[in-house]
């Protein structure tokens, strides 16, 4: 059985890594990369980044993580979407692990 993944999409950087750092120390969960992406509509958000952070491990785990991370991003400066999936397939684990960090 995979791991499950929670999926938090956040305004900011600072945002997200506040966010990562809550959820791993609710929960037994690791991250996997950040991801990023500047919409079309970046000058009429808040924040013109979106950062979404993955947490992986079991279903519970990653629920409370979630739920901490969640909590801190509402504070910080709020929420773009969040999901949880439960035992992702073959294909959205290779998704899991792209990453517009990685390039240039």
């Amino acid at each position: 059985m995979r791991e499950a993944v929670g999926i938090l999409e956040v305004y900011g950087l600072v945002c997200a890594f506040l966010a990562a750092d809550a959820g791993c120390k609710a929960a037994n969960v690791r991250l996997e990369n950040f991801d990023k992406n500047k919409p079309a509509n970046a000058d009429s958000l808040p924040i013109p980044l979106l950062v979404t952070i993955k947490f992986r491990g079991g279903v519970a785990d990653v629920e409370m993580a979630m739920a901490a991370a969640e909590e801190v991003a509402a504070r910080v400066s709020g929420i773009v979407q969040q999901h949880i999936i439960p035992n992702p397939t073959a294909d959205t684990e290779k998704m899991l692990h792209l990453s517009a960090f990685d390039k240039s």
